[in-house]
């Protein structure tokens, strides 16, 4: 193993801004929320500041934990992401929105989907790097990687959280592909998935609502086109510089709880169209040092590992951005490090961690 060197400082500063832009961005577009609903305008800022302090600590463990001890981890935390999985489906798990897709614990609450993220990245990483020849033949590589996937994709489906299933598969599909898979067998999982979309789309009538109403959001403005419009009406009144912080109008109950999946849109009515580019342009940054981690990192574990932290926040951000710019139909995908919610933040922040340790075995300097 090469010799430790410091960790990636622009990929540290990188996640540091947005989160501090989370944070404040959260408590602008949530004050009132919170005062109408809790009768507390800083409920969800507190809450945040210790979510944010949670995963500073987690970060800064896993930056610290050398990330080729997770090969050992692996299986066990496959099973506990199972677990934890099944136990969200029994009486354990809290309805909200006619959905089961959290466990309380305390005055804590965990979902499941987004500890299956990380814990499916550290299991596919171990699982492709052992025999990495495999992934080149459908039957021995392909396959055992789609039972992975299909395992997680059933549990998580039950919820019902179609966003997060498509979301977890999505990330494991990219470091299969990382790993070698064949071009032929990358387009037949690519047209089988989108097959398997449009199957759960079409038997669930409120996804068909969903698909409709971002096809013609404005047939039916006060229903199904409802968050999209507000959120155009955000994003379009805040012009190049923005209304100003702490200024905008949607926030006002128009947009349904603004700090959560929709807190783009609030950051495009406050902050402008510079405000929005320069969100982009962090993340855009973030996401390029994780894939020069990945290039050069020691070995393949360490490459897939990071390839797999890299997707999983591109593909979120890519997600929320789409919903947010009605670039695709309403889904609720936060966006990472800056939409309001505990159990993301602290799973994002902790990840970048490995992130971080990868990068201080690989050469960046290289070209």
């Amino acid at each position: 193993m090469a010799k430790k060197k410091s960790s990636d400082f622009t990929l540290l500063l990188t996640v540091l801004i947005l989160v501090i832009i989370g944070i404040i961005m959260v408590f602008s577009s949530s004050h009132y929320y919170a005062l109408s609903k809790m009768n507390d305008s800083y409920h969800f800022l507190k809450r945040e500041l210790m979510w944010a302090t949670l995963g500073l600590l987690g970060m800064f463990f896993t930056m610290n934990f050398d990330y080729w001890k997770y090969k050992k981890l692996a299986p066990y935390a496959y099973i506990f992401s199972i677990i934890l999985l099944i136990l969200v489906l029994t009486p354990l798990g809290m309805e909200i929105n006619g959905a089961k897709r959290w466990l309380g614990v305390g005055g804590f609450t965990i979902m499941p989907g987004e500890v299956a993220k990380i814990c499916g990245i550290i299991f596919a990483a171990n699982y492709l790097s052992r025999k990495p020849e495999k992934i080149k033949k459908f039957l021995q590589g392909v396959v055992p990687c789609l039972f992975i996937i299909g395992i997680y994709f059933s549990l998580i489906i039950l919820q019902p959280n179609l966003s997060t299933a498509v979301t977890i598969s999505g990330i494991i599909g990219c470091m299969m592909f990382v790993a070698g898979m064949r071009w032929a067998h990358v387009s037949l999982m690519g047209l089988s998935g989108v097959g398997l979309l449009v199957v759960l789309i079409l038997l669930e009538p409120y996804r068909m609502r969903r698909l409709t109403g971002f096809l013609d959001p404005f047939a039916d403005p006060q229903g199904t086109g409802y968050q999209v419009i507000q959120s155009l009406l955000a994003l379009g009144s805040g012009g190049l510089f923005g209304v100003g912080l702490g200024k905008s109008i949607q926030k006002y109950l128009y947009i349904p709880e603004p700090q959560n999946d929709f807190i783009f849109a609030i950051i495009g009515e406050e902050l402008g169209f510079v405000g929005c580019v320069t969100v982009i342009i962090l993340f855009l940054l973030l996401i390029w040092r994780g894939v020069r981690i990945a290039i050069n990192a020691p070995d393949l574990f360490g490459c897939l590992l990071a390839t797999g932290v890299t997707s999983m926040v591109a593909v979120q951000v890519i997600i929320n951005i789409a919903v947010a710019t009605s670039s695709m139909p309403v889904t609720g995908i936060p966006l990472p490090f800056i939409s309001w919610g505990g159990n993301s933040l602290a799973i994002f922040m902790s990840a970048i961690g490995i992130l971080l340790n990868i990068s201080r075995y690989s050469n960046l300097d290289r070209s």
